[in-house]
């Protein structure tokens, strides 16, 4: 493939869906960083722990609004802590995902997601905000589509909500999450769940739309090592953020999320 015609395959394979198995997607340029780069988040960790948004100085308060936390691809909650805590100490009121370890059938994980903000929306009275990693982030995207009544905005932080284009070893995830899950899938549904074509309702919302009345906050790395970032963003440069490390990403996420 030539890479002018990068542009017209995210066009083509580039719906939200995309990011469930279009081996067609694998003959685009995977990310443009060494995946090894990814080690500098430790370092960015500590970094993090000095910065004034950190301690929620200059921080627009919460003021006790639900945010619902999606962890990314092979993720749990756990790992999520920091950013919950943070949450917590400037005013909202944080909830974790509860869709257990995201390495399972898509439309088992947005039931799943879909009962938490339900209970965040009647606990805290008002819509929710959903911040996703990585694959959480299109999880939050079908959340949004089938109950935008209680979801006040989605962010994404490096999610290829417009079709994946990764390092290898993304793929070799994929592929054996997708053959586990399909295992545990009766006859008639094995052959097409963990793909674009699974007819269930998650991949469908997937292929729509975000509704107009819930705004999109797309954050992206162009040095992210494991998927490309050009596959993170849309056209919308108000709703954009470049982010080089998570203090820019903590920062944008706060303002974003008000």
């Amino acid at each position: 493939m030539k890479p002018e015609d990068d542009e017209e395959v995210l066009i083509a394979l580039g719906r939200p869906g995309s990011i469930l198995q279009h081996r067609e997607m694998r003959r685009l340029n995977p990310s443009r960083w060494p995946i090894w780069l990814e080690a500098g988040a430790l370092l960015e960790w500590g970094i993090l722990h000095t910065a004034p948004v950190y301690f929620g100085l200059g921080v627009p308060k919460g003021e006790g609004t639900g945010v619902v936390l999606v962890p990314g691809f092979l993720g749990t909650d756990s790992y999520l802590w920091e950013m919950n805590r943070w949450l917590g100490r400037i005013g909202y009121q944080p909830f974790q995902s509860e869709i257990g370890w995201n390495a399972d059938c898509l439309n088992t994980l947005v039931e799943k997601l879909t009962r938490t903000v339900s209970r965040a929306f009647a606990m805290t009275g008002r819509k929710v905000h959903l911040i996703g990693h990585s694959l959480g982030g299109i999880l939050a995207r079908a959340v949004a589509v089938q109950m935008p009544e209680k979801v006040a905005s989605i962010v994404t932080l490096g999610s290829p909500f417009r079709g994946i284009c990764a390092h290898p070893l993304v793929f070799v995830s994929i592929d054996r999450v997708g053959a586990a899950v399909r295992r545990r899938q009766s006859d008639e549904l094995r052959e097409q769940c963990f793909t674009a074509v699974c007819d269930c309702r998650a991949v469908a919302a997937l292929g729509n739309d975000l509704p107009s009345a819930v705004p999109h906050l797309a954050v992206f790395s162009k040095t992210d090592g494991i998927v490309d970032w050009q596959v993170c963003t849309h056209d919308d440069p108000a709703l954009i953020r470049r982010c080089g490390g998570a203090i820019s990403a903590w920062s944008t996420t706060t303002r974003s999320t008000r």
